[in-house]
């Protein structure tokens, strides 16, 4: 069966087809800069080529219907018809407590999404633009929902509830919800295949450290802590996003600024983080090359990262009573070994010993640790669109079946 993977963004729009048999991708393109004027889109073929066209996109209705226009009619995408495509999988960010796995699109499943709305502002809207007009488009085929706080829904309560007065998570449910549900749970199943073990005899810490960064614990396959919260704003220091502070400081700013909460919001997710302590950027490839350079603010930057990283970690390995692997992903868990290397040292006493040879890797699957390491560490490139066409091509087979039988 060919899945198409759908991942809306707040301006952007990625989608794959990919072979759920052979898990191999057939075709992927990208829109960018939905809504824009100078939207444009990128399209992968069956070859290495890379087409670019611009195309005026002016919501993600539009971008919908241009993917599925250019799957049909552009010879460099690898599709003939339409009914090569079996089943449409989409990522939505929250689901909120009402999705706890990935369920086939109804009109109930659309309305509770837009219901969850409120906690995805800028993700959650595109995307059910895109499922309506993949639906319209596509009648006859299932259509399944994988969400990114599902995997979290099996934390406890004492690790996603707030001590804060109950009746705020009675009435609005504030809590904890996590996110990069849908990679932590592919980087657990990969680590647990690469170390030759059931994912349930595991005890795992997982890191997804990109633009975005959170830090997941793993009991017996399942989540049972994780570091971003309510929103994707929380948890550990991230590329533009402060990630957990003192709650305090947002109103001490907001009466001594004036800031409106819009602004201290945008302030809090676009100008802090990596970007607000170094004054240059938020991408840690330019932060990096300016501690090598001497830049004061920037060495700060790149030590605070690696601190809060390290601080989860070792409350997290507390918090599961020990730790069989720890697995980095993203794109600065994949690809910067100084960073992975700067996570893990000084954690010898806690039986984590990193090979500085092995960790020597960008972008490839391997195994990092000391032979002499007690816990078992590894780089493993995620692949959520991969983890989407799984759940989307077992639910679509399920429901076919059914209608069948």
């Amino acid at each position: 069966m060919y899945v198409l993977v759908i991942n809306a963004g707040s301006s952007s729009l990625k989608y794959q087809v990919i072979d759920s048999e052979t898990e191999k991708t057939i075709t992927k393109g990208l829109c960018e800069r939905v809504g824009y004027s100078d939207s444009f889109h990128k399209l992968w073929g069956s070859g290495d080529d890379v087409h670019v066209i611009e195309t005026p996109m002016h919501d993600h209705l539009t971008a919908m219907r241009i993917v599925i226009d250019t799957l049909v009619n552009d010879p460099n995408s690898g599709i003939d018809t339409l009914d090569e495509i079996g089943a449409v999988g989409y990522r939505i960010v929250h689901g909120g407590e009402k999705f706890s796995e990935s369920v086939l699109v109804d009109d109930q499943a659309i309305a509770d999404i837009e219901l969850c709305s409120e906690l995805a502002p800028l993700h959650n809207p595109p995307a059910v633009k895109c499922i309506r007009a993949a639906r319209e488009l596509m009648p006859n085929v299932p259509h399944v929902c994988v969400f990114d706080t599902a995997f979290h829904q099996t934390m406890p309560p004492r690790a996603y509830m707030y001590a804060l007065p109950y009746e705020f998570y009675e009435h609005y449910g504030i809590r904890k919800y996590g996110a990069h549900g849908t990679s932590h749970r592919y980087i657990a199943m990969r680590t647990a295949e690469i170390l030759g073990e059931r994912l349930e005899d595991l005890k795992l810490i997982t890191c997804h450290l990109g633009g975005g960064c959170s830090v997941t614990a793993i009991d017996h396959g399942m989540s049972v802590d994780t570091s971003m919260g309510f929103t994707p704003l929380g948890g550990v220091m991230m590329g533009s996003r402060c990630g957990d502070i003192d709650p305090s400081i947002v109103t001490y700013l907001m009466e001594q600024e004036g800031y409106t909460p819009h602004e201290i919001n945008e302030i809090m997710n676009r100008e802090s983080g990596l970007l607000g302590i170094s004054g240059l950027s938020s991408d840690l490839r330019d932060i990096k090359a300016a501690t090598i350079a001497g830049h004061k603010r920037a060495t700060l930057a790149y030590d605070m990262y690696s601190s809060s990283v390290k601080k989860t970690l070792g409350a997290y390995i507390a918090e599961l009573g020990g730790v069989d692997a720890i697995s980095f992903a993203g794109g600065v868990g994949e690809h910067c070994e100084r960073m992975r290397r700067m996570i893990l040292s000084g954690m010898e006493s806690l039986g984590i010993i990193l090979d500085y040879k092995a960790n020597k890797v960008e972008g490839e699957e391997r195994v990092i640790n000391d032979p002499r390491s007690k816990v078992k560490l590894l780089v493993v490139p995620t692949n959520e669109e991969l983890m989407i066409a799984r759940d989307t091509a077992r639910i679509a087979s399920a429901a076919m079946a059914q209608e069948h039988a």
